[in-house]
């Protein structure tokens, strides 16, 4: 499964899968407790593949951060995003040490954390695209 169809909505939990698309907007399956909601045009999504980080010379997307973490913890799960915010920063600094401290939040690492190990849990652990590869 590639990053493509993985979305975030807004002021929903978790990360979903996109089903289909429907007449008014589409279907997703969250990947959480795989339960089915219809998402409309009026909610804001972001599709995964879509978002980057900021390090000091320029933005690296999501996908090459969780690869970078799944290498640092060998296809493990990553640490816990509920653990206090010194121990996510420290954690962070260790995978992406270049990450810009001053445009990426405790909240962004707490939510990349959380993504990968949901991600990892659910069997998606191929994050990078075979053109990227090479």
């Amino acid at each position: 499964m590639s990053l493509e169809k993985i979305l975030t909505i807004s002021g929903k939990p978790g990360l979903y899968e996109l089903k289909t698309r429907t007449r008014s907007g589409f279907l997703a399956e969250s990947l959480s407790d795989g339960k089915k909601i219809s998402v409309g045009a009026r909610h804001n999504v972001s599709l995964l593949s879509e978002i980057a980080i900021y390090t000091l010379t320029d933005e690296v997307p999501l996908r090459q951060v969780f690869t970078k973490i799944h290498e640092q913890e060998k296809g493990g799960p990553a640490i816990s995003h509920k653990a206090p915010k010194i121990e996510l920063e420290e954690y962070f600094f260790k995978v992406m040490p270049d990450y810009d401290e001053d445009r990426v939040y405790a909240s962004d690492i707490k939510k990349i954390v959380q993504w990968y190990n949901l991600l990892q849990k659910n069997g998606h652990t191929q994050f990078l695209d075979t053109s990227e590869e090479e």
